[in-house]
């Protein structure tokens, strides 16, 4: 081959190269921006709290598969760090997802995050807490709503004693702004029922700092100086309770939220009053369905019917779903029925007494 053939073989071999290259290129899905990713982020706050790893992503990725069978949940979780979210956050972004599912460690911080997503055409949906900026969606519950069931359970457990009785509140982290929305509520209930509520602090959704500030609240008020104790969660009541026991506090109605089984169990044995369970079944579908809904680029009024309002954006397309205050005598009826825990889980050896005496099988 003389060196003008050989020149032009070498030239298209390596035009023919670059076209293949580019190709598959198109074809990965993996590229920064590609219009035919199919994964959807998803960035839950923390795993302190049981049902975050226990039941919100499991139920979302199952849901989400159910609708797309291609699609894939790219899942992480902050361990309550906000530094941590952010870098999760940018790095789905750059990763060309076109929907992330975003449950923020502080609300307040996630503004700039949504609003140079929404630069690139990505849709976040709000999850549990209302993030700030220009969310797609907000899918949770009436957490004012919660905070008041929460103030009913403690009056309930007091009974005619309410009105002269003292109470403890344990609330949830000051950054989350459910934590907030939580406390509101019980005070609305609980303010002008009770005599008053003599100690009041926050126990960062950690069960070891709650049981740090209850044991803090017997020294100041001393073993008889309250009657029942306000826990934002069950995480945070299952120390609260090892503080009480550990000072031989006895009959001191304790209320919780988030139906966990290590609460339940409590309520069973007789050391926690009440929780709240918070079906995660509803939320969870429902979220997958309006991320695939916003990845097809669908409609998705059908599914957000409310509309509420952030500290950043008014009229945020939501959906909240229905909690419910659980004693003793729920447990059957809700937790147990909806197939929350199996049976097995919850009357364990040390819980089949308290578990026949409920009427659990």
């Amino acid at each position: 081959m003389n060196t003008h053939l050989r020149r032009a073989a070498i030239a298209m071999t390596a035009t023919a190269m670059a076209v293949s290259l580019a190709a598959c290129g198109e074809a990965g899905g993996g590229d920064k921006g590609d219009s035919d990713n199919k994964t959807i982020g998803l960035l839950l706050p923390e795993s302190k709290t049981t049902r975050y790893e226990s039941f919100d992503y499991p139920l979302i990725k199952a849901k989400v598969k159910e609708l797309c069978s291609d699609c894939e949940i790219n899942y992480k979780n902050a361990s309550e760090n906000v530094s941590t979210q952010k870098q999760q956050f940018d790095d789905l972004v750059d990763s060309g997802v076109k929907v992330i599912i975003l449950d923020a460690v502080d609300s307040g911080a996630t503004k700039a995050w949504v609003q140079e997503a929404e630069k690139k055409d990505i849709k976040v949906v709000a999850y549990d807490r209302l993030a700030e900026g220009p969310v797609s969606a907000y899918v949770s519950f009436d957490n004012e709503k919660i905070g008041k069931l929460q103030g009913e359970g403690i009056l309930k457990a007091l009974g005619d004693k309410a009105k002269d009785s003292d109470v403890v509140m344990i609330n949830g982290k000051e950054s989350d702004p459910n934590a907030a929305l939580f406390k509101k509520g019980a005070h609305s209930v609980l303010d002008g029922k009770v005599k008053k509520i003599v100690y009041e602090q926050t126990g960062e959704w950690d069960p070891k700092i709650a049981g740090e500030k209850m044991g803090t609240a017997i020294t100041s008020l001393g073993k008889d100086g309250f009657d029942a104790v306000y826990s934002a969660n069950d995480g945070m009541a299952g120390g609260i309770v090892a503080a009480l026991e550990s000072a031989k506090v006895k009959g001191i109605p304790v209320g919780g939220q988030d139906a966990e089984l290590a609460g339940i169990q409590r309520i069973l044995k007789g050391t926690q009053a009440f929780t709240i369970y918070k079906p995660y079944k509803p939320e969870a579908e429902k979220t997958a369905e309006v991320a695939v809904k916003l990845l097809n680029g669908e409609k998705i009024d059908s599914l957000v019917t409310d509309k509420l309002d952030s500290p950043s954006d008014k009229g945020i397309p939501s959906a909240l779903v229905q909690a419910f205050v659980v004693t003793k005598d729920d447990i059957k009826d809700t937790v147990v029925k909806d197939k929350l825990y199996k049976t097995s889980e919850i009357c364990t050896p040390d819980f089949a007494k308290a578990c026949a005496d409920a009427g659990i099988k």
